[in-house]
């Protein structure tokens, strides 16, 4: 019997829920593996695939968008030793499993704690809903590298959004190797995105893109860099999430800021009846 061929593994990306190179053609080497680098064109189609993902996804239920992040905690499980495979160590996977079981929880309780009826002088109901901001742009931490992705991502979907997440350049293999789980937990396609390549080359497209509503520059550690993408953020007036580089301790309890700080409150009045 001859030996056998091994078939090699290309890293893609994820966009509108499949696996595309990158338009450009391009790679790069990680770890012996080639990943594809993201180009602009890349970025702007993540941002339709993400915007045209909004209104299913929103309109989705809180218990149905709960359901699926607790789908993707149970594939992400079986596909520990996976995970591991890449250098990720197994404690870091089992947490990660464990926070996406957490924002689960969230999925139906936020309108509760973040929203309801407001007192207020006169014969009206008023009541305040939080809801989703739109598409949001996340440039995610480089370390801990499966960790520090799922924490950028679930608060992000939780509550109703859609993402294009930029990969961290030196850790790709653990967000392609996510997006894969993404993709068999029922979570609806452009729903999430993943882009690997250069920060440098695809933050700037989303920052500047004025069909994203908000962005998360949690893994960008280049202070002028961050600046000039808040500039370009403030084009149309984007929610901007920078939360100061290093200080992020991702194994504590992630409270609710990266929940709400994604959310709009609509606020309605409505007459008493006689």
């Amino acid at each position: 019997m001859s030996e056998r061929v091994a078939v090699r593994k290309t890293y893609k990306l994820f966009i509108g829920g499949k696996f595309p190179r990158s338009e450009s053609g391009r790679s790069y080497l990680v770890q012996s593996s080639n990943v594809s680098l993201a180009s602009r064109k890349d970025a702007r189609d993540a941002v339709v695939a993400a915007r045209a993902a909004v209104k299913g996804w929103a309109g989705a239920t809180a218990y149905n968008r709960g359901q699926i992040l607790y789908r993707a905690a149970e594939m992400l499980e079986g596909r520990r030793e996976q995970f591991v495979a890449l250098g990720i160590g197994g404690d870091e996977v089992d947490a990660a499993v464990d926070r996406w079981v957490w924002y689960a929880g969230w999925a139906d309780k936020l309108a509760q704690v973040y929203g309801g009826a407001n007192p207020v002088a006169g014969p009206y109901f008023n009541i305040s809903a939080p809801e989703p901001t739109g598409v949001v742009a996340v440039v995610a931490p480089e370390r801990p590298a499966l960790l520090g992705l799922v924490s950028v991502i679930a608060p992000a979907i939780v509550t109703g959004n859609t993402v294009v997440v930029a990969a961290s350049p030196s850790e790709p293999l653990a967000a392609v190797t996510l997006a894969e789980v993404l993709a068999t937990s029922d979570l609806p396609g452009g729903v999430v995105n993943v882009l690997t390549g250069a920060i440098t080359e695809t933050a700037p497209t989303l920052a500047s893109h004025l069909d994203v509503n908000a962005i998360d520059l949690t893994g960008v550690t280049d202070a002028s860099l961050a600046t000039e993408l808040e500039v370009k953020a403030a084009e149309n007036l984007k929610r901007v999430l920078r939360p100061a580089p290093g200080q992020t301790d991702w194994t504590a309890d992630p409270g609710v800021t990266r929940m709400t700080a994604l959310l709009e409150t609509k606020t309605v009045w409505h007459p008493k009846g006689v």
